[in-house]
């Protein structure tokens, strides 16, 4: 089994998923419209350029997501997309990049558990946290 985050937004998914496959360095695989799909006659012609799906590949792991049907706006709450990197360094370039045009919740630091960690929501309303954990000998992250 395998867990992956699906992310609704609200006309701007292209736009999102670009910026993610820059700042993550991933490749989107997948990106469809309404337009593109048999259900394009069922949408109305502002709803055809909102996608359907796209799905983002980074390393083994896997983002995906799509627009909400026009005139529904779901909010995202109870949650947040975790990055776990290897590095300080890698932690602040995310944070700082990834991080730009939104709103801070924790900036990057130190804490008991991570050599880096940090909490925002980005510039298109998704919340976030970095981590770079401390090696600390009790077993797999």
């Amino acid at each position: 089994m395998k867990l992956n985050p699906y992310l609704t937004f609200h006309g701007n998914a292209r736009a999102a998923f670009e910026f993610y496959a820059k700042v993550l360095r991933g490749q989107i695989v997948m990106m469809l419209t309404n337009g593109e799909t048999p259900m394009r006659d069922q949408c109305s012609p502002g709803g055809l350029d909102r996608i359907a799906h796209t799905r983002l590949v980074i390393g083994d792991q896997v983002l995906m997501a799509s627009d909400s049907p026009e005139g529904m706006k779901c909010e995202t709450q109870g949650m947040m997309v975790s990055l776990v990197v290897d590095t300080p360094a890698e932690a602040e370039r995310i944070y700082k990049e990834l991080g730009e045009g939104g709103k801070i919740i924790m900036a990057l630091a130190e804490t008991f558990w991570s050599q880096a960690f940090a909490m925002f929501t980005d510039k298109f309303g998704i919340p976030w946290m970095v981590n770079c954990e401390k090696q600390c000998g009790v077993g797999p992250a």
